[in-house]
């Protein structure tokens, strides 16, 4: 998923369109993980943008995408740039020392 929203909407708090932005993208989240996974693969790890455009857009874990839509509208930017892409991984465990 590649997609600019609007931080602004008329008649909208701004807070209530970040919580918009913030649902579509957990929704989007959530569908990835449920897809199946190929043959040989444990899990589905997600590549996470998130900037005022495409060119400023930082990596990020999906966990902290929420504050970086609000640091985004914090800076004064009219539209946030988000990048969701799912790839297939393998989990990898810490060994005890």
């Amino acid at each position: 998923m590649k997609k600019i929203f609007p931080l602004k909407a008329p008649g909208k708090d701004d807070a209530r369109v970040r919580d918009k932005i913030r649902h579509e993208l957990n929704k989007y989240i959530r569908r990835e993980r449920k897809k199946t996974l190929p043959e040989g693969f444990d899990l589905w790890n997600l590549d996470c943008k998130v900037g005022a455009d495409a060119t400023n857009a930082e990596t990020l874990p999906p966990k902290e995408v929420g504050g970086a839509i609000d640091r985004v509208a914090l800076a004064g930017a009219a539209e946030v740039y988000v990048e969701i892409v799912a790839t297939a991984g393998h989990r990898t465990f810490a060994r005890p020392l």
